[in-house]
């Protein structure tokens, strides 16, 4: 992306790009641009527009505890601020994506700390913010240190106390029970059920 008198635009080679990446048409990456910087006039998606917009997006999800964690998986960069490149790659990802590039971005709402690893502490967390929707789904799902203990079990195939990327993937597309099962929770937090 560049800049023009202070005004951010998108330039032919990012289009071309982002068309390639996305599966959209090049109008159709002009026109989500547009969108998005009516929305965010500087090009960048702060946690408060994040907050709003899966508000609107999942209304009747309760989504305020996996929020942060959701939004990590769009700010690649760990800058603190979701841009239009960010936002179209994890919408495409998400939406027309291979399984593995699915469980690669899922990985980083793990990933808490951004080590490129799970530790037993980070998949506790997101299990303890995760046991609000599992429990609506499921009210007699196990207890959230019995899941958590369980899917670190499953993914940390090597014992060593850190679950690698490829570990995580590895887990989820073996059909381990429990990864399985997070995984498919994460995809449908995605998936409006009307």
């Amino acid at each position: 992306m560049g800049s023009k008198n202070g005004k951010l635009l998108l330039r032919e080679e990012d289009v071309a790009a982002l068309s390639k990446s996305s599966g959209l048409d090049e109008a159709q990456v002009k026109e989500s641009f547009a969108k998005f910087i009516a929305e965010h006039p500087d090009g960048k998606m702060k946690p408060k527009d994040f907050h709003e917009m899966m508000s609107k997006v999942l209304p009747k999800k309760d989504a305020t505890k996996m929020e942060k964690h959701v939004f990590r998986m769009y700010d690649s960069d760990n800058d603190g601020f979701i841009d239009f490149t960010e936002f179209m790659q994890v919408f495409h990802i998400m939406s027309d994506g291979t399984a593995e590039e699915v469980l690669t971005k899922m990985f980083r709402m793990f990933d808490v700390n951004n080590d490129g690893t799970i530790s037993k502490k980070e998949m506790n967390k997101l299990i303890k913010d995760m046991y609000g929707l599992l429990k609506t789904e499921d009210p007699n799902i196990a207890d959230k240190n019995l899941i958590a203990k369980t899917a670190f079990a499953e993914m940390d195939k090597d014992g060593n106390g850190k679950i690698t990327e490829a570990e995580f993937i590895g887990a989820c597309l073996g059909q381990k029970d429990i990864s399985k099962m997070l995984a498919l929770k994460i995809v449908d937090f995605f998936v409006d059920d009307d």
